[in-house]
C-alpha cells in the first residue's frame, strides 16, 4: 500500500515536467562534428578491410539499420573468437564517461585505435590494410577532401570516432515529455518512472545517457549474471527496449526477465508483476530516433 501510495503522489507531481529538476535529461544534438569526416568515417565503419579476415566490419556487431548492436549474447572479435562480453550497442556511446562493461578505455579514439591494433595482430598488418585504402580512389579521395591527406592511421582513428559521436538518438517519448509534451505518455508509463524512481534504480541509471556515468558492484543481494568482473560500467537504458539480451554476458534474454533480476540483485526487491509491467511500460519510452526512423530490436 505505501509503494502504491508513492507511485499515485509521484504521479501527480510529474504531470508538469521540469526536465531541469529531473534526474535524467533529453538527449543534446553534439554540434561542430565534420560532415565530410562523419561521411569517411561512416563507410569505415562498414568497410570489411579494416578486419583481419576482410569479411567482418564494425557494423557486422554493431548493426545501424536495427539497435547498433544484434541479437548474439556473445559477438565474435576480429579474430574470430568467442568475445568475453555481451556487445553493448554503440548508439549514444559518446555519452558515456568511459567505453565497454569493464570501462577500460576513455575516448572513442582510445576504442577505434586499440580494436584495429587488436586487428592488426591477428591478420594484415597496418600497412596493409592502408596500401587496400590507398589502392581505392574514391577512399583515397575522400581521405584528401577531409584531412589533406592519403590514408593513414590516425585518420581512419579519427574519422571512426567521429562517425560514432555522430550515433546519437534522441527524440524518444521520454524525452519530449520531458521538454513539455503531456500528451507524450500514458498514465501507466508515468506510474513505471515514478516506481524507477522510487525504488531507486534512478540511482545509478540517470543523467543524458540514463546510465553510462559511474561504476557499480553487481551481485549485491544475490548473483546476477556471471560474477566475473564483479565492478562494472552502468549501462545506458537509452533504446534498452531494443537491446535484448541483457548484462554483461547476454544471459537475460528479456526486459521482463532483466528487470526482476535486477530488483533481485541489486535492491533486494522482488517486484510483483504489475511492478514489472510499469517498470517495463516506463523503459519502452526510453527509445529514440536515428536519422528520423526508431530504433528498432536486431532480428534474425
Amino acid at each position: 500500500m505505501i509503494a502504491a501510495a508513492v507511485v499515485a503522489q509521484s504521479t501527480i507531481n510529474l504531470s508538469f515536467p521540469r526536465y531541469d529538476e529531473e534526474p535524467i535529461t533529453p538527449i543534446q544534438l553534439i554540434h561542430g562534428l565534420d560532415p565530410q569526416k562523419i561521411a569517411l568515417g561512416e563507410l569505415l565503419f562498414k568497410d570489411p578491410r579494416l578486419s583481419p579476415s576482410g569479411t567482418v566490419s564494425c557494423s557486422s556487431c554493431h548493426d545501424l539499420n536495427t539497435n547498433g548492436a544484434d541479437l548474439r549474447a556473445r559477438d565474435r572479435s576480429p579474430g574470430g573468437s568467442k568475445m568475453e562480453f555481451n556487445t553493448p550497442t554503440v548508439f549514444n556511446a559518446a555519452l558515456n564517461f568511459r567505453l565497454n562493461w569493464e570501462g577500460n578505455f576513455r575516448t572513442l579514439e582510445n576504442h577505434t585505435e586499440a580494436i584495429l591494433e587488436a586487428a592488426s595482430r591477428t591478420g594484415p598488418d597496418s600497412d596493409a590494410i592502408l596500401r587496400k585504402l590507398n589502392s581505392d580512389p574514391q577512399m583515397r579521395h575522400l581521405f584528401v577532401a577531409a584531412y589533406g591527406r592519403q590514408p593513414d592511421q590516425a585518420a581512419i582513428v579519427d574519422a571512426i570516432s567521429m562517425f560514432e559521436r555522430s550515433l546519437l538518438t534522441p527524440d524518444s517519448r521520454f524525452d519530449r515529455w520531458l521538454t513539455g509534451d503531456a500528451s507524450a505518455l500514458s498514465p501507466e508509463e508515468l506510474n513505471g518512472y515514478a516506481l524507477f524512481k522510487s525504488l531507486g534504480c534512478v540511482s545509478c541509471h540517470q543523467g543524458e545517457n540514463i546510465g553510462g556515468n559511474l561504476f557499480q558492484r553487481h551481485g549485491i543481494f544475490r548473483p546476477l549474471a556471471s560474477p566475473t568482473p564483479e565492478i562494472l560500467r552502468v549501462p545506458s537504458l537509452r533504446n534498452v527496449a531494443a537491446t535484448a539480451p541483457y548484462f554483461h554476458d547476454g544471459s537475460a534474454a528479456t526486459l521482463d526477465d532483466a528487470v526482476r533480476k535486477m530488483a533481485s540483485a541489486q535492491l533486494n526487491c522482488t517486484l510483483s508483476d504489475e511492478q514489472v509491467k510499469l517498470l517495463v511500460a516506463f523503459l519502452h519510452t526510453l527509445t529514440g530516433t536515428y536519422r528520423g526512423k526508431s530504433i528498432v530490436a536486431a532480428h534474425p
